[in-house]
């Protein structure tokens, strides 16, 4: 077996390393944040580690593709008022359209394949 070299293993710790703010079209941090290794991704696109702050709220959106997240800490709602918890894994499909509420704060574990789509 080939011994793995180095630069071919990138390892993060969700509660160590910094994760990037998520920016508005002017350049404002919106109160969400992401921990991706994968640079070939968009950032928020792909397998990353996902925060929002207490009291934000997502932009509402589409999904072009699956989502799935896990609840890793914290607390998160749906506009419809599903709540989700720590330990819930959460399947959206692609055409939902939503956005999503934290109270405490919230981190998820999050693979999205495809970028979300912004509602008009």
């Amino acid at each position: 077996m080939k011994k793995v070299e180095t630069g071919e293993r990138l390892v993060a710790n969700i509660y160590t390393e910094a994760f990037k703010p998520l920016l508005d079209s002017h350049g404002e941090d919106i109160g969400q944040s992401v921990l991706q290794l994968n640079d070939e991704m968009a950032l928020g696109v792909g397998f990353h580690a996902y925060k929002m702050a207490p009291g934000m709220t997502t932009q509402t959106h589409i999904h072009t593709s699956h989502e799935e997240f896990f609840v890793l800490e914290g607390d998160i709602t749906d506009n419809d008022g599903t709540e989700y918890v720590a330990g819930d894994l959460v399947l959206m499909k692609a055409g939902t359209e939503h956005n999503s509420t934290t109270k405490n704060g919230c981190t998820l574990l999050v693979y999205i394949p495809t970028p979300e789509t912004p509602s008009t």
